[in-house]
């Protein structure tokens, strides 16, 4: 019977890293699809790890991206040549391969047009280049042409050179994999931050720049929001405190962190990481270790009860934020996972940005499990 194996390297080169994962895999029976994560160190033998693994595995799909740090079952890696691989079960009709788009992908949606409608296919894990400034939009219209797909994934992450995979190294828009509906997935994100005040509305702005919000200068119903401490002292308040744009609709509380990237004392603005929009709600949000590890263990509790059977295999895509930055070091927070779902075969990395249903996230854990 086929099964999800996960192997997680570090090495030399690139070939030493791959001959690792050929060693662990020559007892392994897989099927036709891996994912596959490359520190950003190996990010220029994308082309030659696919083809070696290709060529020795047998393993004829692969989809994947680079990231700054790689996860796996209970550990964590950083700065170091390194892969975090995931073999899968899946075969023929369980699957087909996204090819890299940056408009709309009209002439693949086409010719899976039948294989589409015949299997249910909605759920995609996808990977983006965070150069792409139109990424948000393609995560909507994708969606839309999914007929409501779900899609789970991350940005690729890289100081230089981030490469999405899907068969071959890429760069740019969006690449991946959609399942047919008769492979069991399930979801779920974990945010990093704990919101604190109260729901506002902006009432103007202009660009990435808050004005006003209930009709008051935004940066004093900021103050309020954060308190008297931090508002005497506002140097404090980077990599702290957020900004939280409620998503309309949502009826489980969710929002979107958005980087407070700018504040104007004498006039009262707070500038972010977005475009808002007058009328949109706003809130602020603190981030802490423990309210992450908090809301992960909840996340993955609620994940858990809802999974039609024991979980087989797992990718997890979480924020570079995360990891080292917010659980600590010693592999903190892969460890915490392998303790909430137990030693399940798994693979991720550390994101620029994650992708849930059909919206970019930051800060966030987003877990896929098949089961």
């Amino acid at each position: 019977m086929r099964t999800f194996t996960s192997i997680h390297t570090s090495g030399a080169d690139w070939r030493d890293n791959c001959d690792q994962v050929l060693a662990k895999l020559r007892d392994a029976t897989s099927g036709e699809l891996a994912f596959i994560y490359l520190a950003e160190e190996l990010a220029g033998d994308t082309d030659r790890i696919v083809d070696y693994l290709r060529t020795g595995s047998g393993i004829a799909h692969w989809v994947g991206c680079t990231g700054m740090g790689l996860c796996s079952s209970g550990r964590e890696t950083y700065e170091e040549p390194a892969l975090a691989v995931l073999t899968t079960p899946f075969c023929g009709d369980d699957f087909r391969i996204i090819p890299r788009f940056d408009t709309d992908p009209l002439e693949w949606l086409d010719t899976t047009r039948g294989w589409r409608e015949r299997n249910l296919a909605s759920v995609a894990v996808v990977h983006g280049d965070p150069a792409c400034t139109v990424l948000p939009d393609l995560l909507v219209s994708f969606s839309e042409q999914l007929q409501g797909g779900f899609m789970v994934g991350g940005i690729a992450s890289a100081q230089n050179l981030p490469v999405l995979i899907a068969d071959r190294a890429e760069g740019g828009g969006l690449s991946g994999v959609l399942f047919s509906g008769k492979v069991a997935i399930s979801t779920g994100l974990s945010q990093g931050c704990s919101l604190i005040g109260h729901r506002h509305h902006i009432t103007a702005c202009q660009h990435n720049i808050i004005e006003t919000i209930d009709e008051r200068p935004a940066l004093d119903v900021f103050k309020e929001d954060i308190g008297e401490v931090l508002a005497r002292d506002l140097h404090r308040v980077g990599g702290y405190i957020f900004v939280a744009l409620p998503i309309a609709g949502s009826d489980t509380g969710d929002y979107l962190v958005r980087n407070l990237i700018g504040i104007d004392p004498d006039r009262g603005l707070i500038a972010i990481g977005d475009m808002p929009q007058p009328g949109m709600e706003v809130q602020f949000a603190r981030r802490d270790a423990e309210t992450a590890r908090e809301d992960l263990a909840q996340m993955i509790d609620g994940l858990m009860k809802r999974l039609p059977g024991e979980p087989r295999g797992a990718l997890y895509h979480s924020c570079l934020g995360r990891g080292r930055n917010l659980f600590g070091d010693d592999s903190a927070e892969m460890r915490r996972v392998q303790e909430l779902i137990g030693d399940v075969p798994l693979a991720g990395f550390y994101a620029n940005g994650e992708i849930s249903h059909n919206r970019l996230y930051g800060y966030t854990g987003v877990l896929t499990l098949f089961s």
